[in-house]
């Protein structure tokens, strides 16, 4: 392909073997944006149930209020593999801006929605913002680090990932507490205007390559993944059943698993340039990398949400002392991620990855047996903190296993890529944890589907009802915690990749 430089005059000259400023201010600032979005992916489960009593007291299903989270995970991952490739186009300083602008405009909507649907068609687009956003961060540090220090700079991104998704419900329940459920979208203003400054001073402008955009491809990919998520969504809602007439659930579900497949052979007979370069899956450890985030994103959107309707309906606690309960898991991630990815630069992934996801896994079968109406609530804090210790050992190692040898030209459909099977890990997540949740209360409370009022009106349940809802959320939290366990078998099909990364790097940016 043909390459544009869209770089300043200096850009090229240091790409040939001069001196290159340094990448990391750059990428700092990035984070300001890329912290926002990851947070308001986590931020909302907290505020669940204030949500729901505030636009939606008045049923007791859950999925309803579920698609607060799931509506911006879908808006989010649907575009994901066409903005990574807008981002090598155009460049990804520019689709960087024009997403957090985005992002932050329907804050400000989401803030004043007035109906739990107007919510939910804000944080849509919202999730479109996020994913013009998110490919461009990976992308800056696949270009401008090479591979030998790459794992110190995905260290910082997976810190960030981590952290901002664990740091979420204890935002979250600060501002409910403090002000109200819609100050978890007010206060993205601030922060949205702060990352935009920064960003127009410090991220340089790359050079672009010129793309064909398969915009078929799009469609077809677009489609299966609605028809899919949407199914898996409101099956409970629906008994499994007609949801359309004669149209089923599992039609509709069977029907995106058949666009997904037909996408997938369309991408490999595209002779131009396909929207995934299947080519990309070559690389074993990119393959199992997007596997093992698709499962790590399936775990932390799932557990979130049955973790805090247990906390505050069953045990009573506010969302700021629910919250509070996340501390160990931050402050543990965000301390250890760094050292992390600095030691990832010397030693094999999977020295990292596998003792990561057993201390995690394990911490929720923790949380789960601890999930009882007689445990002490400073109990939860232990499993908090082994949750810290795993997290240090995931975001970071499995971006940088991802990306280590992807070429410069490749970046940005490399990320959207990653991000994508990240992302859909999460919609899938709180599909899956919904529909797991109702069938677990229906289990527990039989009839509490079919009772006046509501679960969201009320901040803590009788006793008579605290013990099955209790159990019924214990139950819901093994779904996660085995998802997480089967992310071992797949990172052990891994190969250490630092043998040729570097000299496959220099030799592609000597071509470029």
């Amino acid at each position: 392909m043909t390459e544009t430089s869209a770089a300043a005059p200096g850009a090229a000259s240091s790409l040939r073997g001069h001196q290159p400023r340094s990448p990391w201010p750059a990428l700092w600032a990035m984070v300001v944006g890329f912290f926002m979005i990851l947070v308001d992916t986590t931020i909302v489960s907290v505020a669940n149930p204030a949500i729901k009593a505030a636009l939606d007291p008045d049923t007791n299903n859950l999925d309803n209020v579920v698609w607060v989270t799931s509506a911006y995970l879908l808006g989010y991952a649907v575009p994901l593999l066409i903005t990574g490739r807008l981002g090598d186009r155009f460049g990804p300083k520019n689709l960087y801006l024009i997403g957090l602008s985005l992002f932050t405009l329907c804050s400000l909507g989401c803030g004043l929605s007035t109906s739990l649907t107007m919510l939910i068609a804000f944080r849509a687009v919202q999730g479109v913002g996020a994913s013009m956003l998110t490919p461009q961060t990976m992308a800056v540090i696949t270009r401008t680090f090479p591979p030998n220090q790459r794992g110190a700079a995905m260290g910082l991104w997976g810190a960030t990932s981590g952290v901002a998704m664990l740091v979420g419900p204890l935002a979250g329940g600060l501002l409910v507490d403090g002000f109200g459920w819609e100050w978890i979208f007010f206060v993205n203003l601030p922060v949205g205007v702060i990352g935009f400054v920064l960003a127009v001073i410090l991220v340089p402008k790359l050079p672009t390559h010129r793309h064909r955009f398969d915009m078929v491809g799009v469609v077809l990919s677009a489609a299966a993944l609605f028809f899919i998520v949407f199914g898996l969504q409101e099956g409970e809602k629906y008994d499994w059943g007609a949801i359309w007439g004669p149209i089923t659930v599992w039609q509709l579900i069977v029907l995106g698993v058949a666009l997904l497949g037909v996408f997938i052979w369309q991408q490999a007979k595209t002779r131009s340039e396909p929207l995934v370069p299947l080519s990309l899956f070559r690389d074993r450890n990119f393959s199992v990398s997007n596997l093992g985030i698709a499962l790590v994103g399936f775990t932390v959107t799932a557990m979130t949400l049955p973790m805090m309707f247990f906390i505050q309906l069953a045990r009573g606690l506010t969302p700021t002392e629910s919250a509070l309960l996340m501390i160990p898991m931050a402050v543990l991630a965000g301390v250890l991620s760094p050292f992390a990815g600095r030691l990832l630069d010397h030693v094999d992934s999977r020295l990292l990855l596998v003792p990561g996801i057993v201390l995690f896994s394990g911490a929720l079968f923790w949380y789960a047996a601890l999930s009882n109406m007689d445990t002490p609530v400073w109990m939860f804090l232990l499993p908090s903190a082994v949750m810290g210790l795993g997290s240090a050992g995931l975001w970071g190692p499995l971006a940088t296993t991802a990306t280590r040898s992807l070429e410069p030209r490749q970046a940005g459909a490399g990320s959207g890529i990653y991000n994508t099977t990240r992302t859909m890990g999460s919609v899938l997540g709180s599909s899956a944890i919904a529909a797991f949740m109702q069938a677990r209360l229906t289990a527990n409370l039989p009839g509490a589907a079919d009772h006046a009022g509501g679960f969201g009106d009320v901040k803590q349940l009788p006793d008579m009802i605290a013990g099955p809802f209790a159990s019924a959320m214990a139950q819901s939290m093994l779904l996660p915690a085995i998802v997480m366990a089967i992310g071992v078998i797949v990172v052990l099909f891994m190969k250490d990749p630092t043998a040729r990364a570097a000299a496959d790097w220099q030799h592609a940016h000597a071509d470029s």
